[in-house]
């Protein structure tokens, strides 16, 4: 499988390409042409060259500020220095700035579109585009040149390079040997199958550079170039819409996950509500059959039935039913001729339902408990065949 698919784009429209493998190596010799769509299909990453005619490569200043903000302030920075309107122009820098002068490719936006709608058109999404001047290598105090039949490409700093005519490089020459810095030597790449007429070089040490006869297998040769084309409104996104999709995926799931975890939380609580009001109606039922005075009182159930419970039992004091019963219970069960056959509370008096052999008996029980300091009288004694039925009522039993 390719890892890279390099694809020179000529001024005229037209195309040729190379496939290279994992290590950089070609694959065959440059293909004339649009690319196949095997090869395209089996690109890990598509490189397309345009023409150096239309790329102008510049440093500018490092302007104070973040990426963005240097992106907003270069076009006006340099426009002095440009012939077309910055808001016709396409400024592509490094993804990081540094502190020193910063490398730049500007280039039309109307031309940029048509490479990539030459592109679309047939069915290829490059990666990156970088200018052929680009990819011409760089050292000091050296110009580079590339002489592919009638044309030639030059490059002598990493902003300073530009195409001309084959004839007309002996011009471009002269006006590099005017300019600070001047480059002493000249390393040469002519892919001319025999150049003739030789080429002068006044001035310049030449250094032949021999091994390539193509364009494309030089360019495959040097490094990709940092800087890309290919930025802003004009980066590829086809490359991340899988990871796109799957992140959309990934979100739509998580999406349904978080509304799921709301139904089910919403439909506990309608549970746990509608069991909380079967409860607090189970309370109020049983407040009403234990206590039905605490109808009238408002308040929740078991509030109201622990309130009761507490005046039940007397609350902290010495009164009330229990320590009531405390008292009159040693009393009771101290003899065996007399039965408690009922036993009723309200409004701190206390009711004794007896049975006894005789009124005299019931009498006595009624001094004994009188005797603790009770309020103690005989309400009623009727006479059974079993002895009598009596009742005694303590008054003020809650005091």
């Amino acid at each position: 499988m390719s890892e890279r698919l390099l694809i020179r784009l000529r001024a005229d429209g037209d195309l040729a390409w190379l496939a290279l493998d994992a290590a950089g190596r070609a694959l065959s010799a440059s293909n004339p042409g649009v690319p196949s769509a095997p090869a395209l299909a089996r690109a890990q990453r598509v490189i397309v060259l345009v023409p150096a005619e239309d790329v102008l490569l510049l440093q500018a200043p490092r302007l104070p500020g973040a990426r963005a903000q240097f992106l907003k302030a270069l076009p006006f920075a340099l426009e002095d220095q440009l012939a077309s309107a910055v808001e016709d122009l396409h400024f592509a820098v490094p993804d990081r700035l540094g502190a020193e002068p910063v490398a730049l490719a500007i280039v039309a936006r109307t031309t940029l579109r048509g490479w990539l709608e030459r592109l679309a058109a047939e069915g290829i999404r490059a990666d990156a585009l970088y200018a052929e001047t680009q990819c011409l290598p760089v050292r000091e105090n050296a110009c580079s040149i590339l002489i592919d039949d009638a044309r030639a490409l030059w490059r002598s700093a990493p902003a300073q390079a530009g195409a001309c005519a084959t004839a007309d490089l002996a011009a471009t020459l002269a006006m590099l040997a005017a300019a600070q810095p001047a480059p002493s030597a000249i390393d040469l790449y002519d892919l001319r199958q025999s150049p003739s007429p030789p080429l002068a070089f006044p001035g310049f040490s030449v250094t032949p550079q021999q091994g390539f006869h193509d364009a494309l297998a030089f360019f495959a040769a040097q490094a990709e170039p940092e800087l890309n084309l290919l930025q802003g409104e004009f980066a590829p996104a086809h490359r991340q819409a899988p990871a796109q999709q799957l992140w959309r995926r990934a979100a739509a799931l998580a999406s349904a996950a978080l509304l799921l975890l709301f139904v089910y939380y919403g439909i506990d609580y309608w549970r746990l509500a509608r069991q909380s009001a079967r409860l607090d109606d189970a309370a109020r039922t049983m407040l009403h059959d234990a206590f039905p005075e605490m109808d009238k009182v408002a308040g929740d159930p078991r509030d109201l039935m622990r309130s009761a419970l507490t005046n039940l039992r007397g609350g902290g004091d010495s009164g009330g039913l229990v320590p009531l019963l405390g008292r009159v219970a040693p009393i009771l069960g101290g003899t065996t001729r007399m039965t408690l056959t009922a036993l009723e509370y309200h409004n701190a008096t206390l009711e004794l339902g007896l049975r006894a052999p005789d009124v005299p008996a019931l009498d006595l029980m009624r001094e004994r408990l009188a005797a603790l300091g009770l309020k103690v009288e005989v309400t009623a004694a009727n006479s059974g065949s079993a002895g009598i039925d009596g009742r005694l009522r303590i008054v003020g039993a809650g005091k």
